[in-house]
């Protein structure tokens, strides 16, 4: 089978991630900070150099800023519904993951939040940045935004966008599923107050694990409540993270294998991962394009860096599905066709009605299988 999905599918992994979720399962599986015996201990000093590590990856101001969840829409929710209150609006983009669009779309139906949907404008930072600026008004507290379309891969210019949220004093939250991994992230630097990441996707951990990464002393209120092994006594959540955020059993092998991922990619490093993956794709497309009957979406801006190595076309006459299902049953080819969760970013893009053919390599995807996919799409009629 040749992957070309990456941000969906578990395979293909680094293979220390796989020795570290095995190795978990063996040695680490006990709960951290629920007792005092040797292995609960050794398990929580795993943990915690995991925290260290995630820190120092994304420069996070301190591990126990690193929140571990179940995935990234977990995430999204724990601060859309831990800092929203009643009355507030908050700013999103018109290429928004469900992941974001639905649990603020669920607030405002109770009738709790108000939003506004700026328009993403591919090739022109200053348009979106002034789309933005027009949507916030006097009662906006959040401006929540995806680093890069989860369809087309397209960058939006997050750091200015951070810097237009704090000139009028409220918070930024980064949708980071499609970008960590992919672009450096910089919590010190961009000033985040908020990112949100999957473990399964760019940074190459197992399924089942996601982050929250805060910023700038902000609080939020806990999404859900239970055990954590600290304050026991005490009938509300700990005052403190991670411990505030983190109720119930954690993942411990999804975490020892998502640290082994991050270890995989500094070790062979961001920059050379991005120049491999955005190779791959910038090939595929140059050849593709010459396609008379396959159509490239979004790919408008031709400054170097503004995509993440994902791939979007449609094929004239065949729904997208179609495609991707007969590119799995002949050629054993995994690509996502459909909506991808994101139907703002497709109503925005045109593609609403029947969707389009996502490909998004990873850097074990091979010079072979990109030429076996494009001679693939040439047979599809």
């Amino acid at each position: 089978m040749i992957y070309l999905d990456n941000s969906a599918t578990t395979y293909p992994k680094p293979p220390q991630v796989i020795r570290a979720v095995q190795n978990a399962v063996k040695s680490y599986g006990f709960n951290p900070g629920r007792g005092g015996y040797r292995q609960s201990l050794q398990t929580a000093q795993k943990v915690y150099e995991a925290r260290e590590t995630i820190a120092g990856f994304f420069h996070v101001p301190s591990p126990e800023s690193v929140i571990i969840t179940p995935g990234c829409t977990q995430s999204l929710n724990m601060v859309i519904k831990g800092l929203l209150k009643h009355g507030d609006h908050v700013v999103i983009s018109s290429l928004e993951h469900n992941a974001v669009y639905r649990p603020i779309y669920q607030l405002s139906k109770m009738g709790e939040i108000t939003f506004g949907i700026a328009d993403v404008v591919i090739g022109d930072d200053e348009s979106t940045i002034s789309n933005f600026r027009n949507a916030i008004n006097e009662h906006t507290r959040m401006i929540i935004c995806t680093h890069a379309s989860n369809v087309i891969g397209y960058r939006l210019p997050t750091e200015r966008l951070c810097a237009l949220a704090h000139s009028y004093g409220i918070p930024f939250c980064l949708d980071a599923a499609q970008s960590a991994g992919v672009f450096p992230i910089d919590m010190n630097n961009d000033g985040y107050d908020f990112v949100c990441c999957p473990g399964h996707k760019y940074l190459y951990g197992p399924m089942g694990i996601g982050l929250l990464l805060i910023g700038n002393d902000n609080t939020v209120e806990p999404l859900i409540a239970g055990g954590t092994g600290s304050l026991s006594a005490e009938p509300d959540m700990p005052d403190f993270y991670p411990d505030r955020l983190e109720a119930g059993t954690q993942n411990i092998a999804g975490i020892m294998g998502l640290k082994a991922g991050i270890d995989f990619i500094t070790q062979k490093g961001i920059g050379r991962i991005y120049q491999k993956e955005s190779g791959t794709i910038n090939g595929l497309y140059q050849s593709l394009k010459l396609h008379k009957k396959l159509r490239i979406v979004g790919r408008e801006d031709d400054r170097e860096g503004v995509y993440a190595p994902v791939l979007a076309f449609s094929v004239d006459g065949i729904d997208s599905e179609t495609v991707a299902e007969t590119l799995s049953q002949r050629y054993h080819i995994a690509v996502r066709g459909g909506l991808h969760c994101s139907p703002l970013a497709h109503q925005a893009l045109g593609t609403l009605d029947h969707g389009i053919v996502r490909i998004s390599p990873s850097v074990f995807t091979s010079t072979e299988e990109i030429n076996i996919l494009y001679h693939a799409l040439h047979r599809i009629k």
